[in-house]
């Protein structure tokens, strides 16, 4: 027979697994037909003129009616800072979105808004920033122990999509390049980007994706369609882990 301290610890054990099982079920996040404005930013820490940019994506945290995705990109690694954020599929998705838009070259900072090059940015506030027109198919996400879900409510002809593990309130010295000297702080950044592979949108469809880190952190789901480059629906899913 257990001593009566022992029976209450395995009680107090079970309760608590119990209740983060249930906080687990209600970590979700979800939008009906209307989607947000989607705002992409390509940057490099090796970029004299990101920072601004930088500072002005910072300012849309906190505003669930736009989501915002900070694309580090690594080709300004030359010039002697190697951006830690910079990935090798974050710099091709934005040439793959460069060669949708008939640009005949990539830049920093760039901002996208809703899939189009949008250089109005500087002084903008949220207010200004048109969300994705409607009507978007319906989108929830939720986490299940490690996995993320991601469930899609049909939508029209083939949709694709991705997942983006965001960071917030991380900040490097820089000791070369450009920005030498120079203390850079950033929000919304991309630190796993994970396309899915396309899927026919009249029928409903779920993705499931197994979380990649284990701090908190936000995670977006954005569907697109099949170029990956023109997003339709976006939600973002903040859970402990």
């Amino acid at each position: 027979m257990f001593p009566l301290c022992r029976i209450a610890l395995i009680a107090g054990l079970a309760a608590t697994a119990g209740a983060a099982w249930a906080a687990d079920l209600r970590c979700q996040a979800q939008r009906g037909a209307q989607a947000p404005a989607i705002v992409e930013l390509y940057t490099s820490e090796g970029c004299s003129s990101c920072p601004p940019a930088d500072r002005w994506l910072s300012g849309l945290r906190g505003h669930d009616d736009v989501v915002a995705l900070s694309f580090h990109v690594n080709y300004w690694n030359h010039l002697g800072w190697r951006d830690p954020f910079a990935t090798a599929a974050t710099t091709a998705r934005q040439y793959r979105l460069a060669e949708r838009l008939g640009a005949r070259q990539v830049y920093t900072p760039q901002v996208v808004l809703n899939g189009r090059d949008h250089r109005g940015w500087p002084g903008q506030s949220v207010a200004q920033l048109q969300p994705l027109p409607g009507p978007a198919p319906a989108l929830r996400v939720w986490r299940e122990g490690g996995d993320l879900l991601a469930e899609v409510a049909g939508g029209q002809g083939e949709l694709a999509g991705y997942w983006a593990v965001l960071l917030d309130d991380v900040s490097n010295r820089v000791t070369a390049g450009e920005n030498a000297g120079e203390q850079l702080r950033h929000d919304h950044v991309v630190a796993h980007y994970q396309p899915v592979v396309p899927w026919r949108g009249a029928q409903p469809h779920t993705e499931r994706w197994h979380l990649p880190l284990r701090e908190p952190h936000r995670v977006a789901f954005v569907v697109t369609d099949p170029t990956l480059t023109r997003p339709v629906q976006a939600v973002v899913l903040n859970c402990p882990s």
